[in-house]
């Protein structure tokens, strides 16, 4: 099992309607790729960084990792939306033990 996970604050306003419009688009255009499990959207509450939110999904083996990271609704939300509404990010992906 492989769980994919990103942290990342937006250029957004904190609460504006194009901050809600990011989170809604990416749960729409993610979590339904074939292979995607556990698909969870994360609101960042630690004080030890700052960055405002969190995606982490699960895949069964590194096949489906490969599958949903080229799949055309991944790529394309990541070229239209994500290099240019992400100020910085943070992309952690283990394999379980």
């Amino acid at each position: 099992m492989i769980r994919h996970s990103v942290i990342f604050t937006l250029v957004h306003p904190h609460g504006s309607p194009e901050e809600q419009a990011f989170l809604r688009d990416a749960r729409i255009a993610l979590e339904d790729i074939p292979g995607v499990r556990q698909f969870e959207q994360l609101r960042q509450v630690s004080k030890k960084n700052d960055y405002r939110f969190g995606f982490s999904m699960e895949f069964a083996d590194q096949r489906a990792y490969d599958g949903y990271d080229s799949h055309p609704k991944h790529v394309d939300f990541v070229q239209n939306r994500w290099n240019h509404e992400v100020e910085r990010f943070l992309e952690i992906d283990y394999e379980r033990l």
